[in-house]
C-alpha cells in the first residue's frame, strides 16, 4: 500500500478546518467542537511537518557530503528505497 497523502494535501487540510471555524452559521456548540477538532489537526501537522523537515535535512546532508556518509549514519538515519511506488 502506497502512501495516499502528500504534504500539499496537509495544506488542504488545514484550509479546509479553517473554513469550517470560519462558519458562522454554526452553533456554538459546534463551533467549540471544531475548535477542539482543530487542535488535533495541528497537533498531527506539526508532527507531519516536522517528520518532512527531518528528511529533507537528511537528503541534503546526502547531497552534500555524498553518499557514503549515509552508509555511515546510525540506520534510523539512513535514506533507502522502501522499494514501494512513490507515485
Amino acid at each position: 500500500m502506497g502512501v495516499k497523502n502528500k504534504l500539499i494535501d496537509l495544506n488542504d487540510h488545514l484550509f479546509e478546518q479553517l473554513e469550517r471555524l470560519s462558519d458562522e452559521t454554526q452553533s456554538e456548540e459546534d463551533l467549540k467542537m471544531e475548535i477542539q477538532r482543530s487542535k488535533q489537526v495541528v497537533a498531527v501537522a506539526r508532527s507531519i511537518t516536522a517528520n518532512a523537515n527531518t528528511m529533507l535535512g537528511a537528503v541534503r546532508i546526502t547531497l552534500e557530503y555524498g553518499r557514503d556518509t549515509a552508509s555511515k549514519m546510525p540506520s534510523i538515519l539512513q535514506i533507502e528505497s522502501s522499494g514501494k511506488d512513490d507515485k
